[in-house]
């Protein structure tokens, strides 16, 4: 374990516990969400000011959680290229599993026009397709997004570590991604993300959130960030990346990892 994995540790342990039943309450399903991107260093240092202030989801004895997801698209990348073009309304099909706990949800993602960001989901088997379908997701995606499982393959997959913190109020959540890595299905591409880490606060509208003013002190900005299409740049060069092209370079002056930039062929 590295000095900063240690830090990010023992700073986490710190914090008082709260458990998925205590976080019953604070689903967020409509919501709003603010990214920022940092590091390691930058997160120890956060973890350090949130004492007393925040709890630490624990499952089973853990506060770090692993998770595997799938996205969906259209062969033609209708949902990346509805975010790379800034379209509102604009959705995301995934397959999400936590891995700790071996469950499975099916979830379509929209971001309406006043910036909120509604998901709804249902429990699957597997990330195999022909769990998901035998569950009831085509009639799912349908009604939702008016795809089906007919029309969209799986693109990328991601892997990642998330740490839940929910402030001692209950009226948010800031879950906290580090050790991406993403698997590419259409190209066999794998990229991984250095010392990345993407903080994401949700709450309900625009309550008073205390983790601003402590980003704020150690300069973390807000920064936009999306797996999917992040994970789908860098390890697709055939899509189109412009907006996506200068946030790699943007993140990885932040990190020092040398992200991949891939030109369009």
């Amino acid at each position: 374990m590295s000095e900063v994995d240690y830090q990010i540790r023992h700073w986490l342990e710190q914090l008082s516990p709260i458990s998925l039943d205590e976080m019953s309450g604070i689903k967020l399903m409509n919501r709003t969400d603010t990214k920022f991107v940092t590091n390691k260093h930058k997160l120890a240092e956060v973890l350090e000011l949130v004492q007393g202030k925040y709890f630490a989801q624990q499952i089973q004895g853990e506060r770090v959680a692993n998770y595997r997801t799938t996205y969906w698209d259209t062969p033609e990348h209708r949902f990346f290229v509805e975010h790379h073009n800034g379209q509102q309304p604009r959705q995301k099909i995934r397959v999400r599993t936590y891995v700790d706990s071996d469950t499975t949800f099916l979830e379509v993602k929209t971001k309406n026009n006043h910036g909120r960001t509604k998901k709804k989901r249902i429990t699957v088997p597997s990330q195999e397709k022909a769990d998901v379908v035998a569950a009831g997701g085509t009639s799912f995606i349908q009604g939702l997004t008016g795809e089906t499982f007919d029309g969209i393959i799986p693109t990328v997959q991601n892997q990642f570590q998330r740490i839940t913190l929910v402030n001692y109020g209950k009226t948010e959540r800031l879950t906290i991604d580090f050790n991406v890595k993403f698997h590419n299905y259409e190209t066999a591409q794998d990229a991984q993300t250095g010392d990345l880490v993407i903080i994401e606060l949700k709450r309900d509208g625009n309550v008073y959130s205390p983790i601003l003013d402590m980003l704020r002190q150690v300069r973390i900005k807000p920064h936009g960030f999306s797996k999917y299409c992040i994970g789908s740049a860098m390890t697709n060069g055939k899509l189109k990346n412009n907006i996506f092209k200068f946030k790699m370079i943007t993140i990885s002056k932040l990190t020092g990892h040398p992200f991949r930039v891939p030109s369009i062929s």
